[in-house]
């Protein structure tokens, strides 16, 4: 497809996911998931270097996995007004690249500044993401089960044709048990939380619907894409330990409170890059052909009609 419509923001975050993606490959596979990251994120930094936009880093993956990261207050195009909250992970699925199998991509996204929910004091985040037909239906307050039957009446499915999307962590697993015994299909996946949670918004690649508990600053990452679909989603901080929880209060957050899309990523423009590392539903996995690498990019921007999917070659 074209990106003759996209702005300038737009591309440079474009360009920042493929200089990661790129700069990860040599080390795909290698089974080093602190090395794969690192390269990615300096890739991704040193491309950002030349960012024609101003914004500052409030999500900064890689505190709870001790992972190098760009952090929290980094500034992006130095210099320039800083009219946008980025929010970055240079790949979402470490494990996948250093194993080198399906899922591990770069994802970057952009609201405008002060847009962005950023609670780092917690890890994890309750979440559920729909497409359109979820506005205005689902709810976290609702039991799984209902949430469930009341998307598939909305997408005029059977329960046994919703595909339920949910991390296969132990914090998830009664909630897996009770998604089966309903009857519907468990999309089982141990990384990638932003990946799916997208593709659950989209709707119409194999994905209706995410739930359960993913990381928190994956769960803003996915906002962002959300808002650009118009889809659905909800999230509730998580603390799972004592430690969280205290530094959680703390900050002064309600742990109980349900956080709307438009309280998860606020304002009248969103930009979202998921560009592939490894294969996976949105963006197939880098190719190497000769002396080069070819690569594909998903790319929202809320001031475009519709999703774009890009195709760039890199000389390897």
């Amino acid at each position: 497809m074209s990106s003759t419509h996209l702005g300038q923001p737009t591309m440079d975050i474009f360009a920042a996911t493929v200089a990661a993606a790129v700069g990860s490959w040599r080390l795909v596979g290698a089974g080093n998931k602190l090395a794969v990251d690192g390269a990615a994120v300096d890739a991704m930094r040193a491309s950002l270097r030349g960012a024609e936009f101003g914004g500052i880093v409030v999500i900064g993956e890689g505190e709870k996995d001790e992972a190098p990261m760009l952090f929290n207050g980094e500034i992006i195009g130095g210099g320039r007004p800083l009219e946008w909250d980025i929010a970055v992970d240079p790949i979402d699925g470490t494990a996948l690249a250093a194993e080198g199998v399906p899922g591990a991509v770069s994802v970057m996204a952009a609201a405008e500044r002060g847009g962005m929910l950023a609670a780092p004091e917690v890890f994890y985040m309750q979440k559920i993401v729909s497409g359109p037909a979820g506005r205005g239906v689902l709810s976290l307050d609702y039991s799984p089960e209902d949430n469930i039957r009341l998307l598939a009446e909305e997408l005029g499915k059977t329960i046994e044709e919703m595909n339920v999307a949910i991390i296969d962590k132990g914090r998830n697993h009664d909630l897996i048990k009770r998604v089966q015994d309903l009857g519907a299909n468990w999309v089982r996946f141990a990384e990638g939380d932003v990946a799916m949670a997208v593709a659950a918004a989209v709707g119409d690649v194999g994905v209706d619907l995410l739930l359960g508990i993913g990381g928190n600053p994956e769960g803003v990452v996915t906002a962002c894409a959300v808002q650009a679909l118009g889809g659905f989603m909800e999230g509730r901080l998580m603390p799972l330990t004592p430690d969280e929880m205290s530094r959680a209060l703390g900050a002064g957050y309600n742990v109980e409170k349900t956080y709307g899309l438009d309280e998860l990523a606020s304002g009248e423009r969103f930009i979202f890059v998921l560009t592939g590392i490894t294969d996976g539903l949105l963006a197939k996995g880098i190719r190497e052909d000769g002396d080069s690498l070819f690569l594909q990019s998903f790319v929202l921007d809320s001031d475009v009609d519709e999703a774009r999917l890009l195709e760039v070659r890199i000389p390897s």
